[in-house]
């Protein structure tokens, strides 16, 4: 069965929009004639709806930045979709798929994450008052207390204001719990749409351009899209590798809780250029907590490891998908992060991809033929 660039199936329902239209309303009258005030006015119009634009994206950025991400995943999952109608399934129990595969992986990662935290946190609330009573033993601590009089400093410091302030800083914590459920709950849901809904809004988009020239900007579109493809998926692979390698290191060594250090580091992976490092620093920690023969030889696997990714699996993986100059997504990755976080270091090297091939294919030609 033939395949389009982006991924998808030769046979997926396509709804190209009309180039006219439906005469339903009556035929369009002649164009307004043009005057001073007409040019004036509608200058001055186009400079208010910029302005007014300019106010609501600035007002509407953190849900724009969620679209972002949900469009980023629906067209790294959407291969897997048009693979799965290849197979003969159809576009909505392929897409009911791909998705209760995404929602098992996350919730998988909160199972391995959340009962670590709560078994030590357990932990440390049950031997707390063992902490305590060491403290109190303590000649050295005991002498710093009468010296400093912290007693008094700590008593005239619970009062009204701070137990305001410790419960404003709860509700805020609540609040943060809360509102990161709800950002992850509308990522899945725009992600459900924009996959069930992939072609039609591809082919709208498609039906912005003139004529003249859509042919070529769907060529050109449906590579972008294939590169972004692709590389959700290599970037993926790179990550679920690092994940095992990192759990099988956690079982030989011995650490405590080793699924939730490797989806720590399968997480962390995705982040280019920083996200490795971070992954093998937070594991490192763990293991020289846990003992110091522990710690290094965390540090020497995730320093041969790292190394092993980044010249042997890294390129091999990612050169069937983007070809993106290393300099270049270092760049971008750096960029990304100072604009808008760890999504902007995400969507980063597809983003540059995309430059590369507008300008090798669009800008440097009609460069060059001037």
């Amino acid at each position: 069965m033939a395949t389009t660039p982006a991924g998808g199936s030769a046979d997926d329902p396509v709804d190209p929009p009309p180039a006219t239209g439906s005469g339903r309303f009556g035929p369009p009258g002649r164009p307004l004639r043009r005057s001073s005030f007409l040019v004036g006015f509608t200058g001055a119009l186009g400079v208010l709806l910029a302005y007014t634009l300019y106010l609501g994206v600035r007002n509407a950025a953190g849900i724009l930045v969620l679209v972002v991400i949900a469009l980023f995943l629906a067209v790294g999952l959407y291969p897997a979709v048009a693979r799965l109608r290849s197979w003969g399934l159809p576009h909505g129990l392929a897409v009911a798929l791909v998705t209760t595969a995404v929602v098992l992986l996350l919730c998988g990662g909160v199972v391995a994450l959340v009962p670590p935290i709560v078994t030590q946190s357990g932990q440390f609330v049950e031997q707390l008052p063992s902490y305590v009573e060491d403290l109190r033993r303590s000649e050295t601590v005991n002498d710093l207390v009468e010296r400093y009089d912290l007693v008094q400093r700590v008593q005239g410091a619970v009062n009204a204001d701070t137990l305001s302030r410790a419960l404003g800083g709860v509700l805020g914590g609540a609040q943060l719990i809360f509102g990161t459920i709800f950002r992850i709950l509308t990522v899945l849901v725009l992600t459900i749409y924009f996959l069930a809904y992939f072609n039609r809004l591809r082919s709208l988009g498609y039906a912005l351009v003139p004529q003249s020239r859509r042919e070529r900007v769907q060529l050109i579109g449906d590579e972008i899209l294939a590169k972004v493809g692709a590389y959700m998926v290599g970037a993926l692979s790179i990550a679920v590798l690092a994940g095992v390698s990192t759990f099988i290191f956690a079982l030989i060594v011995g650490l405590a809780y080793p699924i939730a250090l490797a989806v720590v580091v399968a997480v962390t992976d995705l982040i280019p250029q920083i996200g490795a490092t971070l992954g093998a620093v937070i594991v490192s920690l763990v293991g020289f907590a846990t003992d110091l023969p522990a710690g290094i030889a965390c540090v020497v696997f995730f320093l041969i490891y790292q190394q092993v990714e980044n010249y042997l699996i890294y390129p091999k993986v990612m050169r069937r998908s983007v070809e993106v100059n290393e300099v270049a997504a270092l760049l971008a990755a750096l960029l990304g992060v100072a604009l808008i976080g760890v999504v902007g270091a995400l969507i980063a090297i597809p983003t540059v991809a995309a430059i590369q091939l507008i300008l090798r294919e669009v800008v440097l030609p009609r460069q060059q033929a001037r």
